[in-house]
């Protein structure tokens, strides 16, 4: 008999959690507590350690530094005993593309060592609930790519796992799909299961109970995303202007102005503090000829990525040496 495992409020309790390759800190002394019942989004570029942390989390690779706990059983040395407990889809949807919707369910059925006649219920109840019941009999690779994502949602779901991580799931589908794939997701958290998926959307982050920011290895802000834009009350500004890209050119030279981005016929614009910001970009437009009305508005989660990934640059940037 396996290990038991310990119900809990923590799902996952990663602390210090590192994985380099040679030279390269992929991920670099991470801190993370995900919450049962919870999407817990991992928000970051390509490269930003999204993948890696995932794969350590679920104990398919092997941390340098740290310790991991999921679903109460300590990672990696009771992987084994957590896979039946976890399910795990990638943006590569791994399926069968030469057997049809029901044989890949069935596959991934044995897989999990599902008893016959459990799997066939099963197997029956993911059909109508992921609404493939016309097309049982089709072959994987001729369905669609919103298709394919919900099939591989479902194989992933088809042991009924406590705990679910998508690696990018929704990068290769278009947006009607997508706002489909999280309904299912909320369905699922909404029965109990705890999902973490990494994604690269800002509109998807949105969507989370709580997320990380992830930006080359390191954790640099998490919380839900409404105390992460909360952090930047009074630091954004919209710019509505007919001389878009010459009042760009003069924002960018203001002290205190991190980012300029036009926003179809407006400016976007990030400060560093709300300390007189505004009214220095106000003087600077207007000496450089440059009519603009300047305003408050609300931040959003690309403004807090933007504000992070900035502050991480400024630490990381090589410090003067002083004279001897």
């Amino acid at each position: 008999m396996g290990p038991t495992i310990v119900k809990n409020e923590i799902a996952i309790r990663a602390r210090g959690l590192s994985k380099h390759f040679g030279s390269l800190k992929a991920v670099d002394d991470v801190d993370l507590t995900v919450h049962r019942s919870q999407v817990y989004g991992f928000l970051g570029p390509n490269g930003s350690g999204k993948s890696t942390s995932i794969r350590m989390l679920c104990g398919l690779l092997t941390p340098t530094a740290g310790e991991i706990e999921v679903l109460g059983l300590t990672i990696p040395e009771q992987a084994e005993a957590l896979r039946q407990h976890i399910g795990y889809m990638t943006q590569q949807f791994s399926l069968f593309a030469d057997l049809t919707v029901r044989e890949n369910l069935e596959f991934l059925a044995a897989v999990q060592n599902l008893p016959s006649k459990k799997a066939r219920l099963r197997v029956d109840e993911l059909l109508e609930e992921y609404h493939f019941e016309g097309r049982a009999g089709q072959l994987a690779g001729t369905m669609s790519g919103g298709q394919k994502q919900r099939l591989a949602l479902a194989g992933a779901v088809i042991h009924k796992p406590e705990l679910l991580f998508l690696d990018e799931p929704t990068s290769a589908v278009d947006p009607e799909s997508r706002r489909d794939f999280w309904e299912k997701l909320f369905e699922l958290t909404e029965a109990g299961t705890t999902i973490l998926v990494s994604t690269h959307y800002m509109d998807e982050a949105e969507r989370c109970h709580r997320l990380a920011i992830l930006d080359r290895g390191r954790l640099v802000a998490d919380g839900s995303p409404a105390e992460l834009t909360g952090t930047l009350d009074g630091r954004t500004l919209l710019v509505e202007t007919e001389m878009q890209y010459r009042a760009k050119q003069l924002l960018v030279k203001v002290p205190g102005v991190i980012s300029a981005a036009q926003i179809g016929n407006s400016l976007r614009v990030l400060v560093d503090s709300d300390r007189d910001c505004q009214r220095h970009i106000e003087a600077a437009l207007s000496a450089g000829g440059v009519g603009a009305e300047v305003r408050p508005i609300t931040p959003s989660l690309e403004d807090v990525f933007v504000a992070v990934t900035h502050q991480q640059s400024n630490a990381e940037s090589p410090q003067e040496e002083p004279e001897a």
